[in-house]
């Protein structure tokens, strides 16, 4: 048997035959902090009153300020890649349909859902399509953002 570790592979690894529709995870979870918030507007340069100025975002309908939706995303796929699913095994991540459906404010402790939706052999072979249904919930159960994440995933190597 070839050395996994060796090769960069992960204990939890599946590679595309692994996969079944149905299969579910629970990530670990995650609380988003006021640093968060900053180091995001610092490192992209969405400096939107809403996720910056306290004052004005009580006057919003969130009564405060909220965690950007693409770093929640972010922190999403980092919560996801806790599982190591994909580690060593993913090809490549291939798109997204994500909706946005409720705020994520500072403070609050976020974790992902994650359901193999759909499994398909790429025509090159080899490699397959595994489709995920996800959800960010966060601890109160509610459902913040979701949708399909699709990735490319290698076949598991002759032995």
């Amino acid at each position: 048997m070839k050395d996994l570790k060796a090769a960069g592979i992960g204990q939890n690894a599946k590679y595309f035959d692994d996969f079944k529709v149905g299969e579910e995870w629970l990530t670990p979870r995650r609380t988003i902090t006021e640093a968060d918030i900053v180091m995001f507007s610092g490192l992209t340069g969405d400096f939107n009153p809403i996720h910056t100025d306290e004052e004005f975002a009580k006057t919003t309908q969130f009564g405060g300020r909220i965690f950007q939706g693409p770093a929640a995303f972010a922190v999403a796929t980092g919560l996801e890649s806790r599982l190591g699913i994909k580690e060593g095994t993913a090809i490549a991540f291939l798109g997204m349909n994500w909706n946005l459906k409720a705020p994520i404010m500072a403070g609050d402790t976020i974790h992902v859902y994650q359901r193999v939706e759909s499994v398909r052999p790429t025509s090159k072979g080899g490699r397959g399509i595994v489709t995920f249904w996800v959800e960010l919930r966060n601890h109160r159960g509610e459902v913040c953002q979701d949708g399909e994440w699709k990735v490319m995933f290698a076949c598991r190597p002759d032995a």
